[in-house]
């Protein structure tokens, strides 16, 4: 017992530490997890060993991986994307894993390691890859749209792939017949759960949902998802096929975003562990005397991928920069080559010293995996005088649109709230340019003779190319903070006299935007309880000129007097409650406490973060007490901050 709580605190702490310093660098947490198993595992420092305990720990992070996965799947985007998920994706898949197979058995390895190394070389990073196209907001791209479409496919080749690689260890006299019991069980495992599946699920989740607790909404997810896992185990199978299934069948019932909020603290963790684990195979003396053998392999896979997925990316019709971009973010190892890789190792399909090397190179290539794709435009440029020519012409297009524009507003984000806004200036006879970086988006809207461009405002040559030099306002009309402040960089830069306009969700960043040069902010939140007042009074008869002055008072004071609230209970299962958000919070005066005969100013709230909303003294409520009020005893101080900065300010009112 004692043995595996020093294993568990050592995995803790190292992969706490090295999260941290991986998120700081701007770098995928999955590598740093590699990294701490290689540094911790029996083959470097030797702090933890590898125990059956261990891979049993490991398993169920696969089996919360292939959960996910199974989350995500959907028929109708299957279908939409058919041509790029079955044609490109399928091509991908299917050719990397013939080419090394007949790499493999030049090599002298069986066919059966060599079909096997053929999946791992052909996964690619869902992880990295979809978190990095995510921040940079081209996820919808025409490079991005092809990208996650491989990737699907990719995600479903796994599902056989763990099915076989058991059965393919077999000695080659029983070999066809495992295969084909294998399959068959698979075939009628997966029909009964779907079959079954389906008209369970549904009313199992309604029932939970109706009950209004998170706890035993969690315990719901957790026995599905371990349940099916274990059918699937008993059948001969993997734990992880079956919790594919559970994802695939709850992703079809209206409760697939709740599901996807409770689980992921528990994916990411055991996620987290599992790739530990894999970082622990990594033996160091066998990479050393074989640094050649796996600096070979590392450019043979990426460059074995990259040739592949240029030319497949060709003959299905994409551009030269397309292809370019969606070979140099699939050309690296994924984290489901990991899962084949330990699966083969297990059931002793590949020699060690092959697993070393292969192992080796599928981390190295991942460890460049972020820093090719913060390249990407920079080797795609210099190699494609196509994408030059676009973005020449785009800019050129978007100028001529604007050449004429004098005092236009420039709207940069053309969602929901983007197109409402342009619509409403229209009916006033003020001229809008909007930009929006989602193509599909901007083609409809165009057609539709709506003044979008397509562009990423959060480049400067775009903002020029908009007649920000010329405009008389910006908007920044999408809740994205750190895009918002790139956007305000620029803008002071090229044209620090012009208004800025920012959309914030609640008021947690109204500091952050005002600091970062936003003339106006507005907090989609506050502005609904804005509202919600403004009605109240005037159905309670009030003079519309006093509401309309209290309007401009809260508006002109930046929210002050309505920043922060109360959170209760129901706020944690709300999906748009963030934790770390400001709120209001009571604090008693006690008798014997620090503040009793304190002024505010001396207490040091600001400096904790915390700031004094209100303060009521015998029964009497009053906001916004100045600094030199004396807090008393039975005093009721209300603070809004973060939870981090009212836990320093409590210490400060009691202990000084």
């Amino acid at each position: 017992m004692h043995d595996t709580l020093n294993i568990t605190l050592i995995l803790l702490a190292t992969a706490v530490l090295v999260v941290v310093l991986f998120r700081r660098l701007s770098m995928p947490a999955i590598l740093g997890y590699l990294i701490v198993g290689a540094a911790i595992g029996p083959h470097a420092l030797g702090w933890v060993p590898d125990t059956e305990g261990t891979r049993h720990l490991a398993e169920i992070g696969v089996v919360f991986l292939m959960f996910s996965i199974g989350l995500e799947f959907s028929l109708a985007q299957l279908t939409t994307m058919r041509r790029i998920v079955f044609g490109l994706g399928g091509s991908q898949v299917a050719v990397t894993m013939l080419v090394t197979l007949a790499i493999c058995f030049a090599a002298g390895l069986s066919w059966q390691a060599g079909l096997i190394l053929g999946g791992v070389v052909a996964m690619s990073s869902t992880a990295i890859i979809s978190k990095v196209l995510s921040e940079s907001l081209q996820l919808h791209s025409a490079h991005g749209r092809q990208i996650m479409g491989v990737l699907l496919f990719q995600d479903l080749a796994v599902v056989p792939l763990l099915v076989l690689t058991p059965a393919l260890a077999l000695p080659a006299d029983a070999l066809a017949f495992a295969v084909s019991v294998a399959l068959i069980k698979a075939a009628a495992v997966l029909a009964l759960i779907l079959f079954v599946g389906q008209r369970v699920m549904r009313p199992l989740f309604t029932v939970v949902a109706s009950q209004k607790s998170s706890e035993l909404f969690v315990l719901a997810v957790l026995l599905v998802t371990l349940g099916l896992a274990w059918i699937t185990e008993r059948a001969g199978l993997s734990l992880a096929l079956g919790a594919f299934m559970a994802g695939m069948l709850i992703s079809e019932t209206e409760y697939r975003y709740q599901v996807e909020d409770y689980i992921q603290p528990f994916r990411d963790v055991l996620l987290g562990l599992f790739f530990v684990t894999i970082g622990m195979l990594l033996d160091f003396s066998v990479i050393l005397d074989r640094w050649i053998m796996v600096a070979l392999v590392v450019a043979a896979l990426v460059l074995l991928k990259f040739v592949i997925i240029v030319a497949l990316c060709r003959v299905f019709g994409s551009d030269r920069s397309v292809a370019l971009r969606s070979a140099l973010a699939l050309a690296p190892a994924g984290e489901f080559g990991f899962v084949l890789l330990s699966l083969a190792g297990n059931v002793q399909l590949l020699a060690p010293e092959t697993l070393q090397v292969v192992l080796a190179a599928m981390l190295i290539s991942m460890l460049a995996t972020p820093i090719i794709l913060l390249n990407t435009d920079r080797i795609v440029l210099k190699f494609s005088a196509g994408e030059w020519e676009a973005r020449a012409m785009a800019l050129h297009d978007l100028a001529v649109k604007t050449m004429a524009a004098r005092g236009h507003v420039i709207i940069c984000g053309y969602g929901r709230s983007g197109q409402s806004l342009a619509r409403f200036l229209e009916k006033e006879d003020i001229r809008v340019i909007a930009l929006d970086s989602d193509p599909l988006r901007v083609r409809q809207a165009a057609a539709g003779g709506e003044s979008v461009v397509f562009g990423d405002a959060g480049r400067r040559e775009v903002l020029t190319a908009a007649g920000l030099p010329r405009a008389a306002a910006v908007v920044v009309s999408f809740s994205d903070t750190p895009r918002a402040l790139s956007i305000l960089s620029h803008v002071h830069a090229l044209r620090p006299d012009i208004p800025v306009i920012v959309r914030t969700f609640d008021d947690s960043d109204i500091d952050v935007l005002r600091k970062g040069g936003a003339t106006e902010i507005v907090a989609e939140v506050v502005e609904g309880s804005l509202m919600l007042a403004t009605q109240t009074m005037l159905l309670l008869g009030s003079p519309p000129n006093r509401v309309l002055r209290r309007l401009r008072e809260v508006r002109g004071e930046r929210y002050e007097f309505m920043r922060g609230f109360f959170p209760g209970a129901t706020d944690v299962d709300d999906p748009e409650f963030d934790a770390a958000q400001p709120r209001l919070k009571s604090f008693l005066i006690t008798e014997g406490a620090f503040a009793v005969g304190k002024a505010l100013d001396v207490l040091g709230l600001e400096e904790a973060g915390a700031v004094a909303t209100a303060v009521r003294s015998r029964g009497v409520r009053r906001n916004n007490p100045p600094g030199d009020y004396v807090l008393q005893a039975g005093d009721v101080l209300i603070l809004a901050g973060t939870p981090e900065a009212l836990g320093k300010a409590e210490i400060a009112l009691l202990q000084g």
